[in-house]
């Protein structure tokens, strides 16, 4: 299984790498106000993914703050078993107990 996926890793880079090969020649893109910028295409295009990334990275952020911020309210569980049941029993009604699913985007992630 390992070696099929370097396999489909090869392929897919070979293939971009054809892709920025075939694609050397230059390409304009017109801007506001008359400016342009003349790139080869594979350059255009490495521009336009990479500015969509970022874009698409800052729209996520404010999201990633309130998990963050929702993850470090949440108090720490102890996985140690209580020495006697009447104080599991006490601690329980005063403590409000939290499970998995009440954040599960912050647990699944990690954050």
């Amino acid at each position: 299984m390992k070696y099929l996926l370097w396999l489909l890793k090869a392929a897919i880079f070979f293939t971009l790498f054809a892709f920025a090969l075939n694609n050397q020649h230059d390409a304009t893109v017109y801007f506001f106000f008359g400016t342009h910028w003349r790139a080869p295409l594979v350059l255009v295009v490495l521009a336009a993914f990479a500015g969509g990334l970022v874009v698409g990275a800052l729209g996520m952020l404010p999201g990633w703050w309130k998990h963050r911020a929702a993850a470090a309210q949440v108090p720490a569980v102890s996985e140690a078993p209580s020495p006697a049941p009447l104080a599991t029993a006490t601690a329980s009604a005063a403590v409000p107990s939290i499970s998995a699913t009440d954040l599960p985007a912050v647990r699944q992630h990690g954050l």
